[in-house]
């Protein structure tokens, strides 16, 4: 199945064989301190900065209706956000993995995005948009 929103991700965990948990890392775009004048005229346009991550979570597919319950949820947090990186993990026999079991995955995750290693995850913005980040 090719996934091209966030229906498509949660259909696609639903289906599986195996109960899915899904792993959410909000990330916040930042400029660094020491940007250059045509690093912050890029980042005026939305290009270049750097993603902060600000919330790790885990949900099971059957936790979200779609993309407007994750960002209402997203909101009770009071962390603003601007892109979420989205991985999954695949239960056992039937069992879906739990929070404690996502805990080092989600670190992983937060290891990752702060090393630019972001093309494992799917990527989308606040406004439900799928992104390819290069």
């Amino acid at each position: 199945m090719t996934i091209t929103n966030f229906d498509d991700l949660l259909q696609a965990a639903k289906a599986q064989t195996e109960p899915q948990l899904l792993l959410f890392v909000f990330t916040k775009a930042e400029l660094p301190e020491d940007a250059t004048q045509v690093e912050k005229e890029n980042f005026a346009k939305g290009v270049g900065g750097t993603l902060t991550p600000v919330v790790c979570v885990d949900k099971t597919p059957n936790e979200l209706s779609n993309f407007s319950a994750l960002l209402q949820e997203s909101k009770k947090t009071g962390q603003d956000w601007d892109v979420v990186f989205i991985s999954s993990m695949s239960g056992h026999g039937g069992i879906a993995p739990n929070s404690d079991q996502a805990e080092q995955p989600l670190q992983m995750m937060v290891q990752a995005i702060q090393a630019g290693g972001v093309s494992n995850f799917l990527a989308f913005s606040k406004s439900g948009e799928i992104l390819q980040i290069s």
